[in-house]
């Protein structure tokens, strides 16, 4: 199909009212989000390529980020049967307004993004780890008493690696900073050791996709010789490897070898070592001997400097009084803080004007009004779920495999995997012991018929504001 001299338009647009229909059937504050995040207005294209302008580069930034770019150009690839399409952006002077097709062909409407300046020779860049994120530093994480705790241990485990707090174990809830305590110690350590240490960062998901492959291709001894040569070994969220028995065995095994070599090694976990089920006791002993520090959610005074930081950051400018109606609100982690600091961020550059306390109120009573997926349980959506269908707990569980158990069950698992970090298999085995396969389908079934079923569609939307909403 030739898709050139703006062929593309018409696709574009319908791929965008498809998206938004989607967006439509979740409610007003979702309105807002689609016009928010989907900000981009269609320029020109060329056989494979689509050019649109976009309000400004941190707008782009994020609707990257989100993958909202992405859903674009899956949509249009499906409509079109066209492969490898990409989007390519400009930004525009103009915001709002959708521009007409002689604002479209009127090149001082548009400005390019600037190139940034060329490096001089002096200007050597730093070198930076591959695995390893670029702003997870010290610098950018902002303790408190919640977690000063964690910073100054994950400081000491970095000026002397293998020496002090070996293991180190980071342990607590959905955006609470784990993860970037665990890549600043990376980072620290790469940039005053460079490649005298062997650094490696993985999930353990990755670690157990790893193991596996090496399995099915016979290569084993090379991801041995790989994990068990390191100088430092930062493995995220290992509750993931419950109930793998044989990913325990190897890890049980690397961990006895990088300990008699003194490399270091970091753990993160979203519980304490010794809550998780069906892990070997062996490596949780070995773990427990290390040191063990949790990370609390922010107070107030730690929130607002994690928003003044952040938008030191950025080069952004927001109100004080909307800085602190942010802080005093949400009081959840981190995550939750910079998502609703990035959509007033956002909302101000579309609408190019002020900020003000009520437009705050207005555009984040839906973050505020439920609280945060993180602190959303699978006990909880099991509950809400099995009491709208008239059935129990238990019969979400068990293996029945009545249809009256069967449709409840996959919808728990859907929603669960929506609002909650879960894994599949993490997922299977809170509900019932079930293997990651009958959990993805279950997942996917619910996918596909709430896009043909309205009416299953509005249930399973009411039923996870439910949860959202939900009191103990």
């Amino acid at each position: 199909m030739d898709m050139s001299n703006n062929n593309y338009r018409e696709v574009w647009q319908y791929a965008l009212d498809q998206i938004h229909e989607q967006y439509k059937k979740e409610g007003s504050q979702q309105e807002t989000e689609f016009k928010l995040w989907f900000n981009m207005q269609y320029i020109e294209d060329t056989d494979n390529t689509i050019t649109v302008s976009v309000p400004s580069e941190f707008l782009w930034l994020q609707m990257q980020k989100k993958g909202n770019v992405g859903k674009v150009i899956k949509k249009i690839e499906e409509l079109t049967g066209q492969k490898n399409i990409e989007i390519n952006h400009t930004v525009s002077d103009s915001t709002i307004a959708v521009p007409d097709e002689k604002e479209i062909n009127t090149p001082q409407k548009i400005k390019k993004t600037e190139d940034p300046p060329k490096k001089t020779n002096e200007e050597k860049p730093a070198r930076k780890h591959p695995q390893l994120r670029e702003d997870f530093t010290f610098d950018t994480f902002v303790s408190g008493d919640n977690n000063n705790f964690a910073y100054n241990a994950s400081i000491a485990v970095s000026k002397e690696p293998g020496k002090k707090f070996n293991p180190i174990l980071l342990y607590g809830g959905v955006g609470l900073g784990k993860t970037h305590l665990m890549q600043a110690i990376g980072n620290y350590i790469f940039k005053e050791h460079d490649d005298k240490f062997k650094i490696c960062y993985t999930s353990a998901e990755a670690f157990t996709n790893e193991f596996t492959s090496s399995l099915a291709s016979k290569t084993t001894e090379k991801f041995k010789s790989k994990y068990r040569g390191l100088d430092v070994l930062l493995l995220d969220d290992i509750h993931f490897l419950q109930n793998k028995p044989a990913l325990q065995e190897e890890l049980f095994y690397t961990f006895n070898e990088l300990r008699d070599h003194n490399s270091q090694m970091v753990f993160t976990c979203d519980r304490p070592i010794t809550e998780l089920k069906g892990f070997a006791d062996r490596i949780q002993s070995r773990i427990s001997n290390g040191l063990c520090v949790d990370l609390q959610p922010p107070n107030y005074e730690t929130r607002r400097a994690i928003l003044l930081k952040k938008l030191e950051i950025l080069g952004k400018k927001i109100p004080d009084d909307v800085i602190d109606y942010i802080a005093k609100n949400v009081e959840t982690n981190v995550r939750d803080l910079e998502s609703a600091l990035t959509k007033m961020i956002g909302y101000a550059e579309l609408i190019q004007k002020s900020l003000t306390i009520e437009i705050a109120q207005q555009q984040l009573r839906d973050i505020f009004s439920n609280p945060s997926a993180g602190n959303i349980t699978i006990d909880t959506i099991q509950k809400v779920v099995a009491d709208e269908y008239q059935i129990s707990v238990s019969d979400i569980k068990n293996k029945k495999r009545d249809q009256k158990f069967v449709t409840p069950r996959q919808i728990a698992l859907y929603i669960a995997r929506e609002l909650t970090e879960y894994s599949f298999t993490e997922l299977g085995n809170e509900f019932g012991g079930r293997d990651h396969s009958t959990a993805m389908h279950s997942y996917e079934k619910i996918c596909s018929q709430m896009k043909i079923d309205s009416t299953l569609n509005a249930r399973v939307q009411l039923l996870m504001k439910e949860i959202k909403d939900y009191k103990k």
